[in-house]
């Protein structure tokens, strides 16, 4: 779990992540501009969380599945930006005393280190909204039904039927023993359920039926399980310099994690056999999916 990306990624993925970073940070610059009034520290705030930090792994996943379909890139990177904007604010929000408390995040200082705990809430409760602004515009699409269908997939996978309510079954693990199954379900919640919408949310703009995607969440479900342990196998070994952040905060205190149940050597194998799984779903698209498998490859060789 220490392979750094040069060593495992494909020029294919390589090229895909420097194409999505470049582009969401673009997309934030443009959707963030800063005002001359005393809201500048509020914006600003927003720009330093969202501009050149992060791998982009859901807008990367949300991109190269709408391009399965054809969709105008334009019309994917815009969606994309959405569901990173509410990445990035829980992330804002996670990273709060009241939360997990952490002082880096990328490598540098959190955004409540940063600037103040107030203007990190604000900064987290705008991107959460700017998310649906750009969703709910026209610009998003001519058509109502897919605008609101985008709204409805990223809405449920970040409130209580998702990412939110993972999270708080995750503060409820501190004082409780959860067993795998438990465990399994929060990380699909708390995980799982954005990576999984960033991946139906391509299938929309890819006008594909409900019922033609089952294999599309399949592999997003095998992936977003596989996300998790790989970032509890860090969390257990990984190298602090390289994540940019504070590990074996769970091992201190005492959650129980799918390293903790499962011991290190199994978690990696579940982690690969996962991965296989989930590009066995993608047989169908053949070299086509060639970006969505390495993106699942990566995703356990990853060492950040």
């Amino acid at each position: 779990m220490t392979v750094g990306l040069t060593s495992v990624a494909d020029n294919v993925l390589q090229r895909g992540l420097e194409r999505i970073q470049r582009e969401i940070d673009d997309s934030f610059d443009a959707h963030l501009p800063v005002p001359e009034d005393s809201r500048a520290p509020l914006v600003e705030a927003m720009r330093y969380a969202t501009i050149g930090g992060g791998k982009r792994i859901r807008p990367l996943l949300l991109t190269a599945t709408a391009d399965l379909y054809g969709v105008d890139r334009d019309q994917s990177v815009r969606a994309a930006t959405a569901i990173e904007a509410i990445h990035v604010y829980s992330l804002i929000h996670d990273d709060l005393p009241c939360m997990d408390d952490d002082d880096l995040r990328h490598g540098k200082p959190t955004l409540h280190k940063a600037f103040d705990e107030a203007t990190a809430v604000l900064a987290g409760d705008s991107l959460h909204a700017l998310a649906f602004e750009i969703l709910a515009g026209e610009q998003m699409s001519g058509d109502p039904f897919i605008r609101t269908e985008l709204v409805w997939t990223l809405a449920r996978a970040s409130g209580h039927e998702g990412m939110a309510g993972g999270q708080m079954m995750d503060m409820a693990s501190d004082a409780e023993q959860f067993d795998l199954h438990t465990i399994t379900r929060l990380q699909q919640l708390k995980t799982g359920a954005l990576l999984a919408s960033a991946v139906e949310m391509g299938a929309v703009l890819g006008k594909v039926p409900h019922e033609g995607r089952a294999h599309l969440r399949n592999y997003a479900r095998d992936i977003g399980l596989a996300f998790q342990i790989a970032d509890d196998l860090l969390d257990h070994e990984g190298d602090e310099a390289k994540a940019g952040k504070a590990l074996r905060k769970d091992d201190g205190q005492g959650k129980q994690t799918f390293v903790s149940l499962l011991g290190p050597e199994r978690a990696r194998g579940q982690a690969m056999a996962l991965v296989d799984q989930a590009i066995g779903h993608l047989a169908q698209h053949g070299e086509e999916a060639e970006l969505l498998c390495a993106v699942a490859r990566f995703i356990v060789e990853r060492d950040r």
